[in-house]
């Protein structure tokens, strides 16, 4: 039997591109109930070809016990597009059709993390006051705003 093609969706994120492989459907019955290819084999092999504007390259061989995985492509240049293709064989079966080529743009770089945004908003927050302090101090002085109208001498 051929296996493949499994089902590919691919999607950004910063410097790296999500791969979801759903594994292809068999043919096999047992009982009147389909088998799956983990029913059949057990673990999977899959391969992940990568292309870009560096050229193709083969990424090392994963196994899977699942359907349906997913598996992370880290390591991107940003804003670069790249697309896939996956292979998926047993040890026992190497007869195997890639899946068709999947393409997207990797994210760009990590926008500012969640903790340096709060301490950004923190600073600013904490300047905010220091600047408040000042201008209370000033003005209890007395050194603008007055309460009391001067004499015209000294205005």
């Amino acid at each position: 039997a051929i296996l493949g093609p499994p089902e590919v969706n691919i999607t950004s994120c910063p410097n790296c591109i999500n791969v979801t492989i759903k594994l292809p459907a068999s043919h096999f019955r047992d009982k009147g109930k389909l088998l799956s290819l983990t029913d059949i084999y057990g673990e999977l092999d899959y391969n992940i070809t990568l292309k870009s504007l560096d050229g193709e390259h083969k990424r090392p061989r994963q196994k899977t016990t699942e359907e349906v995985f997913s598996t992370v492509i880290e390591d991107l240049y940003p804003s670069r597009n790249y697309c896939l293709s996956v292979v998926v064989s047993a040890s026992t079966n190497k007869h195997s059709v890639p899946s068709p080529w999947a393409c997207v743009t990797a994210g760009p770089e990590a926008a500012q993390g969640y903790h340096e945004v709060i301490i950004t908003v923190a600073g600013a927050l904490c300047v905010s006051l220091m600047i408040v302090a000042v201008l209370k101090c000033v003005h209890a002085a007395g050194f603008f705003l007055l309460k009391i109208s001067l004499p015209l001498t000294l205005v």
